[in-house]
C-alpha cells in the first residue's frame, strides 16, 4: 500500500521517487508494462488514491562494458579491418539486460582484443548489424572505425546485400513477391514489433525455394534492416516462421512435436556481399544451412543440396 503522504501524487512522479530514476525513465517503465496499480496498468498521469498498491518491476541492469570470454568463434574471413563470422543459433550478439555474458561480442573481444571499432561503444564494439538470438548465420564485424562507417553506409544505401533462408508455415500464394510495410513497436505488447502506421519503412523480398508439407522453404532478401523484419513481414502475410512463437508460429502439430529441434524461429542468414572498405573489392560469403534446418526440411518432405542458391 502507498503511504498516505503519496495520495494524489502522479504515478510517474511516485515511480521516479521510489525507483530512484528520472521521470522520463519512470514513464518508459510504465510504457513497457513494468508498473501496475492494484494489478492493472494505469496511465502515467494517474493520481494515486488511498489504498492503492503499486508494483514496479525494474529491468535487469545492462553491464557497463563487455568483457572478453573464451567462446569458440566460426570465422569465415579475417583481415586487418574486418572479419566475417558465422553465428550459431542461440547466441546473443551483444550484452544486454538478461544476457550480460556469453555473447558474440564477448567472444570477439577475446579473439580481437582492442582491434574492434568503437563507434557503438563498449557494449557493442565492432557490431555493424545484428541478427536475433535464435537466428543463425553471417555477420560482418568492423575492426576499425573507418571500416565501420563504410559498411554502415553500404547498409544505409542498400548496396550491402543480405540473403536469408527460412521455413514458413503454410503455402504462400505467390512464388515470389515483396512486402513493403512499415515496422514499429507493437501498440500493446511493447516487447514485440509489428506492421504499424507511422513505423519505419521496411521492404522484404521473398522467393519460394520449395513447397513442403504444410510449409514453404523461402529465400528472402532484405532491402532494409528493421528489428525482427523478416519475422514480422512473414507473419503479416499469415505465414509466420516455423517455430516463431513470438509472432504466431509454434502452434502446428509439427512444431509442437519438434519444439526441441526448432528451439525458436527457423531462420538463417545465409549470404552477404559488400564492398571491402579498404580495397573496394566485392566480397561474397555463404554459410551452409545448419543441421537443424536441414533436418526440418527432410522431415517436411523437402530436399537440400548445398550448391542451391
Amino acid at each position: 500500500m502507498i503511504d498516505p503522504a503519496d495520495v494524489g501524487k502522479r504515478l510517474d512522479i511516485y515511480v521516479s521517487e521510489q525507483a530512484s530514476v528520472t521521470r522520463s525513465a519512470a514513464a518508459k517503465l510504465n510504457e513497457r508494462d513494468a508498473v501496475t496499480v492494484n494489478g492493472r496498468k494505469m496511465p502515467k498521469n494517474y493520481r494515486l488514491r488511498e489504498g492503492d498498491s503499486v508494483q514496479i518491476l525494474l529491468p535487469e541492469p545492462i553491464p557497463d562494458r563487455a568483457l572478453p570470454e573464451d567462446i569458440p568463434l566460426d570465422v569465415l574471413y579475417e583481415d586487418d579491418v574486418l572479419l566475417v563470422v558465422n553465428k550459431p543459433k542461440g547466441m546473443v550478439v551483444h550484452p544486454a539486460a538478461g544476457n550480460p555474458t556469453g555473447t558474440l561480442v564477448n567472444a570477439l573481444l577475446r579473439h580481437c582484443g582492442d582491434s574492434l571499432s568503437g563507434i557503438n561503444g563498449v557494449i557493442r564494439p565492432g557490431i555493424v548489424h545484428r541478427i536475433d538470438k535464435d537466428t543463425s548465420g553471417l555477420l560482418v564485424v568492423a575492426k576499425t572505425d573507418a571500416a565501420h562507417l563504410s559498411l554502415a553506409g553500404q547498409i544505409a544505401s542498400h548496396s550491402f546485400e543480405r540473403s536469408y533462408h527460412a521455413i514458413v508455415n503454410g503455402h504462400l500464394r505467390e512464388e515470389s513477391g515483396s512486402v513493403d510495410a512499415p515496422i514499429g513497436r507493437h501498440p500493446v505488447d511493447r516487447k514485440k514489433m509489428a506492421v504499424v502506421r507511422g513505423g519505419k519503412p521496411a521492404v522484404t523480398h521473398y522467393t519460394v525455394t520449395a513447397r513442403l508439407e504444410r510449409a514453404d522453404h523461402v529465400r528472402l532478401r532484405l532491402e532494409t534492416g528493421r528489428t525482427h523484419q523478416i519475422r514480422v513481414h512473414m507473419a503479416s502475410l499469415g505465414h509466420p516462421l516455423l517455430g516463431d512463437t513470438v509472432y504466431g508460429g509454434g502452434a502446428t502439430s509439427f512444431e509442437r512435436s519438434h519444439a526441441s529441434l526448432l528451439n525458436g524461429q527457423c531462420l538463417h542468414a545465409k549470404s552477404i556481399s559488400f564492398l571491402h572498405p579498404a580495397t573496394g573489392e566485392l566480397m561474397k560469403f555463404e554459410s551452409p544451412l545448419p543441421d537443424y534446418f536441414v533436418q526440418c526440411l527432410k522431415l517436411l518432405g523437402g530436399e537440400w543440396e548445398e550448391e542451391c542458391p
